[in-house]
């Protein structure tokens, strides 16, 4: 799968997006993703299972832009995904892959492919985000954009769940990390008003 691509080991990179909730980082891969595209690359594009938000075989972003995708279930599954012909590889969400997509990414990178990764950095009570961390640390760019904050419009490096907020089965929302959910539970906010 990766032990021959189009440029041969040592031309790959990876590059990282990065941030909170609503700061445009699926909206940015997409951009990414068309450029690729346009420019006549081939692109695989990868969402992960636990989000089912954009529907299936699509990664979209709040605003509406969205993309053609794969979902899988681990990373894993991702090198797989990789034909004959692709120069990109673009991985939304990347917070729910954990820390195996790091050494996938890398592999794919090294391999000679340009990986995008997308992901939140931080978890919804202000901790860093595995495997952002450990992707910006091996990555040759890292983009960390930031949302607009609820409270007073400043920017937002952090996003909090909303006290209340409840799942779609309409349970409370347990204390985890991974929840999959949107401005009906989360909200952005500055550090001044990241504490509730």
């Amino acid at each position: 799968m990766t032990e021959r691509m189009d440029h041969g080991p040592g031309a790959g990179r990876l590059e990282v997006v990065a941030g909170p909730m609503f700061a445009g980082k699926t909206e940015e891969l997409v951009r990414r993703v068309h450029r690729a595209q346009v420019a006549g690359r081939g692109v695989v594009v990868v969402g992960h299972a636990l989000d089912t938000r954009s529907g299936p075989g699509r990664v979209a972003s709040h605003s509406g832009l969205e993309v053609a995708s794969s979902t899988v279930g681990s990373a894993a599954e991702i090198p797989a995904l990789v034909e004959p012909g692709t120069r990109m590889v673009a991985v939304d969400e990347a917070q729910f892959f954990g820390t195996e997509l790091v050494d996938v990414a890398v592999r794919l990178a090294d391999g000679g492919l340009v990986v995008v990764v997308a992901g939140l950095s931080v978890t919804f009570d202000g901790r860093p985000f595995d495997p952002l961390p450990g992707l910006m640390a091996v990555a040759e760019s890292v983009t960390k954009l930031t949302a607009v904050c609820a409270v007073c419009g400043r920017d937002a490096a952090y996003h909090v769940r909303l006290s209340g907020a409840v799942s779609a089965e309409g349970d409370a929302l347990r204390p985890v990390a991974a929840h999959v959910g949107g401005t009906e539970s989360y909200q952005a906010r500055c550090r001044l008003h990241r504490a509730r």
